[in-house]
C-alpha cells in the first residue's frame, strides 16, 4: 500500500505516464498471446481441413488403379533425326 500512496502523491503528469506504460505493456503482452494462440488454431484447422479434405485412402487407391505408363526407347539414331528436324524448323 505504501507504494499506492506514493503514486497518488506524485505530480498529475507523473501518474498519467505511468498509467499509459503499464496499460502499453499489458497491451503487447495480450497480443503475444493473442498471436500464439491464433497460430495454433490455424495450425489445427488447416490439418484437420487438408486431411478431411484429401481424403487419403481413396487417393491412394486410385494412384495404385492408375495405368502404367513406359516411356519408349529412343535410339541415338532417333534423336539425331529428331534433332536435324527441329534445327530446320
Amino acid at each position: 500500500m505504501n507504494f499506492l500512496n506514493k503514486i497518488q502523491n506524485l505530480p498529475e503528469r507523473k501518474r498519467k505516464t505511468i498509467f499509459w506504460l503499464i496499460v502499453i505493456i499489458v497491451g503487447i503482452f495480450l497480443l503475444i498471446w493473442w498471436v500464439k494462440n491464433l497460430q495454433t488454431h490455424i495450425k489445427s484447422f488447416r490439418s484437420e481441413k487438408i486431411q478431411g479434405g484429401l481424403q487419403l485412402p481413396e487417393l491412394e487407391e486410385e494412384l495404385k488403379n492408375l495405368p502404367k505408363f513406359e516411356v519408349p526407347e529412343i535410339s541415338e539414331e532417333e534423336l539425331k533425326k529428331l534433332e536435324e528436324i527441329l534445327k530446320a524448323q
